[in-house]
């Protein structure tokens, strides 16, 4: 069940019988030469839709912008302040909880969201905290890619030519989502360990075509379908036991 092709109407209906969601949240930034730049936003995106097929569960509009600053200097990025991130998630969720849900899980496809979302989290509890008032709502993050299957299957199939950005596991699955976009671009041999980086100047310094020790041609539909299944599998595991506290 999609939020954003239902009617307020069916939304009352749902908070009738259960209150959690689930909100897909990314970025919009490069993913090296062959990698779509809403990678982060299309693997949670059809994760979730996976999901809702097969539970009968509200999935929110995919929040398609992160921080990325660290990609600025790649055109095409765009990013969001923390500060900005943090006061967009509280929204959200205020939102939401307003209407009645108490369970919000974030389904996380960029690394780079996980302290701005945390601390979203962090300054609601805080604002119970401190007005003595306590909080029904629970908040969970959870990214893909960290589950224990997709883990496994990543090391099978890629070994150390994973690396940490730009992967192959997150472009195979960008390419099972949309197989039309699949680009095959030939791509420098060598490949940056260094992960020391501040700003967009250092990223692009250490890693000049955008991608952090992954060989991103080793990507593929097919291989983008297991993770699919893997990571469903994963993120029903996780998501049960955060719904059913």
């Amino acid at each position: 069940m999609q939020l954003e092709y239902s009617t307020w109407c069916e939304v009352e209906d749902y908070l009738k019988s259960r209150t959690d969601i689930i909100i897909p949240i990314g970025s919009t930034e490069q993913h090296g030469p062959m990698g779509l730049i809403g990678t982060d936003s299309i693997c949670p995106k059809v994760l979730a839709n996976g999901i809702s097929e097969r539970k009968n569960i509200l999935i929110a509009p995919t929040i398609n912008f992160g921080m990325s600053q660290h990609h600025m200097s790649f055109p095409g990025t765009i990013t969001l302040r923390p500060t900005t991130m943090i006061a967009l998630i509280k929204d959200v969720i205020l939102s939401l909880t307003s209407h009645g849900f108490t369970h919000l899980f974030f389904l996380n496809g960029h690394g780079g969201n996980v302290a701005s979302v945390t601390t979203a989290f962090s300054e609601i509890y805080a604002e119970h905290s401190l007005n003595k008032e306590p909080s029904s709502a629970h908040f969970h993050l959870w990214s893909w890619y960290d589950g224990d299957r997709v883990k496994a299957l990543s090391e099978t199939s890629f070994k150390d030519a994973e690396g940490s950005h730009a992967t192959p596991s997150e472009l195979s699955l960008s390419f099972y989502a949309h197989p039309s976009a699949v680009k095959n671009v030939e791509l420098p041999q060598e490949l940056s360990s260094n992960t020391n980086f501040r700003d967009c100047f250092d990223f692009k310094n250490n890693f000049p075509d955008g991608r952090m020790g992954a060989d991103s041609s080793l990507a593929s539909v097919d291989i983008g379908q297991e993770f699919f299944e893997r990571a469903i599998e994963d993120i029903l595991e996780r998501y049960e036991k955060f719904y059913h506290l």
